[in-house]
């Protein structure tokens, strides 16, 4: 009887983790870039049953589930036309600028390419609307001065081919080096942290890769990835669980009620 008592609760205590989880992702659906997060579940009993005979582990035996984790898919999504040139946004799946706060130094990551122009001591840089640096290929603040942003818009162009020079000898390799907007990707993304306003973290054991040939489309911003419809199915979903749950719940006790008072 008290196993009933205990899969109701933690079945409707699962369900409200992932009402939060629906919730976080309807809260951001107007925020440029974002992408939604799904919840996992895993079935209690199977999971101690697959372990091995005289394992301790932290979850207890019996019926019940819990949310394992959540996951995330960082494809691109529709696209919104804008007026400033210093709007990006990330054609390649599993991509991300690179950005770092000022202060702290802290590397983040962002799929959001909503930068504008910011003058710090020694000039202007491409910065975010939180205050965090852009990075360009080496790891290095973009200077987002008129000539470099000019440079920056030609680079994006697919046609483009760096300038030759006749009469001067020059090295490939180093002409292509010179700073421009860069995009990182990562061996497993789905190991990504979230830090809050559309940033993620990357392990330390996990370093970032820098795509070689990055597709970035100027004066356009990627739409939230939070489909409206598919939310409101899960969370209707959610309430239905979460209310026979407790209902579960209820009728284990007005069974154990009812037990008690015949042995009385």
């Amino acid at each position: 009887m008290y196993q009933s008592f205990y899969t109701g609760a933690l079945g409707a205590g699962t369900c409200m983790a992932k009402m939060g989880v629906i919730s976080n992702n309807l809260a951001n659906i107007n925020n440029e870039g974002f992408k939604p997060k799904t919840a996992a579940f895993t079935d209690l009993l199977n999971y101690n049953l697959n372990d091995s005979e005289n394992a301790v582990t932290e979850l207890m035996a019996g019926n019940g589930v819990r949310m394992q984790r959540t996951y995330t898919r960082y494809n691109t999504e529709a696209l919104t036309p804008t007026n400033s040139v210093l709007d990006f946004a990330v054609m390649d799946e599993n991509a991300f600028f690179m950005l770092q706060d000022p202060v702290t130094k802290e590397i983040t990551y962002s799929r959001g390419g909503h930068f504008y122009r910011a003058q710090m001591e020694d000039g202007f840089y491409l910065m975010t609307d939180g205050g965090k640096l852009v990075l360009d290929q080496h790891g290095e603040p973009l200077k987002a001065d008129v000539p470099d942003i000019e440079k920056m818009l030609e680079m994006l162009e697919e046609d483009y081919e760096p300038e030759e020079e006749e009469e001067e000898e020059y090295d490939e390799d180093e002409e292509d080096d010179s700073p421009r907007l860069s995009l990182y990707t990562f061996s497993n993304p789905s190991r990504l942290l979230s830090v809050g306003a559309n940033e993620y973290a990357a392990p330390e054991n996990m370093p970032p890769q820098l795509v070689e040939s990055p597709n970035i489309q100027s004066g356009v911003l990627e739409r939230s990835g939070t489909d409206l419809a598919k939310e409101m199915v899960r969370m209707i979903e959610c309430q239905r669980a979460y209310s026979y749950a407790l209902k579960m719940v209820i009728t284990s006790d007005e069974i154990e009620s009812t037990i008690n008072s015949l042995r009385g």
